[in-house]
């Protein structure tokens, strides 16, 4: 059998991950306990549950699930816990560099209001950084479920917070609700603030979200993305502009975008030229995390070392990390493909 290296000693940015989905599955029991919280059987069984999110409904119990665990955050130290645990399981996978994303609205009622809650999660993801190591950092993003007009609050929000540890804007939920251009406002507010624009589409929707987040979202990076392989003329026009795509594989399987790993289109992608950078998504509902999905790529689709090395670089290449910390890790992934296999 041939010798492969460590996915998880692989430097890499880890830049889809949603904030309550980070959590570990013992600490949401642990806190549901402390709380007093009844939480549905798919959340205590030990296993991931078993999710299909094609139609509206089970879209719908796959927020359910999602809001039963947001409900066990309530207070600050729940909320530092979360992000430490999280930057240390990126750690243990090999990231260097995390964006984390997160909708502050959605803790607002238990944190104090809007900015009492933004300032807890900044607070602990500065704390976190440091007590790990990890560059860590965060990505608001807007629900577009909401009126709009909550969107543009929020990018106004995220752009005064800038300096305090935000680097992106983007828009989540059912993408079948919503269209992208309703956004178009929120998104030009934190582009002129400096801050990317990194939008879900092209997930449970085809190819058309993906176009409607470049068209009228001037999107940098997509979370998401993978149904663009549908179309060869999006997927060039991504290579071309070197517009990321955030692939979630196991994710992908998970929510029935997809029947089996080996049907996510990860190598129609790459080899197309799209740059990716594979996500762990939502950890405490599909059940892995961010180094299982290189393992994904390497089991499934046939990548080697040199092609999941390049997957690490596209990722670091695709962050807001500064050019002194990508430089650090694109130096560590090439030590990494220089040594011997394990």
């Amino acid at each position: 059998m041939e010798r492969v290296r460590d996915v998880s000693e692989l430097p890499k940015a880890h830049l889809h991950l949603h904030f309550t989905g980070s959590m570990r599955s013992t600490t949401l029991l642990e806190l549901a306990d402390k709380y007093g919280v009844r939480l549905p059987d798919a959340l205590t069984s030990g296993e991931p549950p078993k999710l299909r999110a094609t139609d509206e409904r089970g879209w719908f119990r796959f927020q359910r699930l999602y809001d039963a665990a947001r409900s066990c955050l309530r207070e600050p130290e729940d909320i530092r816990r979360l992000v430490r645990e999280a930057a240390e399981e990126d750690v243990k996978d090999g990231s260097g560099w995390l964006e984390i994303q997160v909708d502050p609205t959605s803790y607002a009622p238990r944190l104090g209001g809007l900015i009492p809650a933004l300032e807890v999660i900044l607070d602990a993801v500065d704390s976190a950084a440091r007590e790990t190591g990890l560059g860590m950092r965060v990505l608001v993003a807007a629900n577009r479920m909401k009126h709009p007009l909550d969107a543009r609050t929020l990018a106004r929000l995220a752009v005064r917070y800038a300096d305090r540890g935000i680097v992106g804007f983007g828009l989540s939920n059912d993408e079948r609700r919503g269209m992208a251009r309703d956004f178009d406002r929120a998104f030009e507010i934190a582009r002129e603030g400096g801050l990317l624009a990194a939008p879900h589409g092209g997930e449970l929707t085809g190819p058309a979200s993906v176009r409607d987040c470049l068209d009228d979202l001037h999107a940098s990076r997509i979370g998401h993305g993978v149904r663009a392989a549908e179309d060869p003329r999006l997927m060039k026009r991504l290579a071309d502009r070197q517009v990321t795509c955030e692939v979630c594989p196991a994710s992908n399987v998970a929510l029935g975008v997809y029947e089996k790993p080996e049907d996510v289109p990860l190598r129609k992608l790459f080899e197309a030229g799209v740059p990716m950078a594979l996500g762990a998504d939502d950890p405490l509902l599909f059940g892995s995390r961010l180094a299982a999905q290189y393992e994904i790529a390497r089991q499934y689709h046939g990548f080697t070392d040199p092609e999941l090395a390049e997957l690490a670089r596209q990722s670091i290449r695709a962050s807001a990390a500064p050019d002194s910390e990508r430089d650090k890790l694109l130096s560590g992934v090439d030590e990494w493909l220089s040594g011997p296999p394990a």
